[in-house]
C-alpha cells in the first residue's frame, strides 16, 4: 500500500513540472513562418539583403571593404527598422504615417468654433423683416 502512495506522489510531482505558462492575451501572438521570424520580418530582411549584398559586392573594389560595409549597413537599416519596430500593435510604417498626418497634414492649432444656431435664426429673421420692409416700401411707391 505504501508503494502505491509513493507512485502517486512521483506522478503528481512529474505533472507539476510539465506545466507551461500560457499568456492570457493571445492577440499579441504572431504566427512564425521560418527561423522564428514572421512573414513580415522575412520579407523585410530579404529586401535588406537584396539591396545591401549587391551594393557591397559592386562597390568593395572601388571603395574598399570597410567603407562598402558601412554603406551597406546604412542601406539595410531602414528595412530592419520596418521589420522589427512595433508600437502599440502598429507596424513602423503606420506609426510613421500617423506622425506625418499629425504634424504635417493636420493643422497645428485647431481653435474651437461652435455654430450658434440661435444667432443664425436671428439673422434669418432680420433678413426676412428687411425684405418685407423693402417690399412694402416698393409697393407703396408703385401704388
Amino acid at each position: 500500500m505504501e508503494g502505491g502512495a509513493a507512485t502517486e506522489l512521483v506522478v503528481a510531482v512529474f505533472f507539476m513540472a510539465i506545466s507551461v505558462a500560457v499568456p492570457k492575451d493571445l492577440s499579441n501572438i504572431k504566427t512564425k513562418v521560418a527561423m522564428n521570424l514572421t512573414k513580415r520580418q522575412l520579407i523585410c530582411f530579404g529586401c535588406a539583403a537584396a539591396v545591401g549584398v549587391p551594393f557591397y559586392l559592386a562597390t568593395k573594389g572601388a571603395l574598399g571593404t570597410q567603407a562598402s560595409a558601412f554603406i551597406m549597413v546604412a542601406l539595410m537599416l531602414p528595412f530592419c527598422f520596418l521589420a522589427m519596430y512595433e508600437k502599440n500593435g502598429f507596424p513602423a510604417e503606420k506609426v510613421l504615417y500617423f506622425m506625418v498626418r499629425q504634424k504635417v497634414l493636420a493643422p497645428g492649432i485647431r481653435p474651437y468654433k461652435s455654430e450658434n444656431l440661435f444667432r443664425q435664426l436671428e439673422e434669418r429673421e432680420k433678413l426676412k423683416k428687411e425684405v418685407r420692409y423693402l417690399e412694402e416700401k416698393a409697393a407703396g411707391r408703385a401704388g
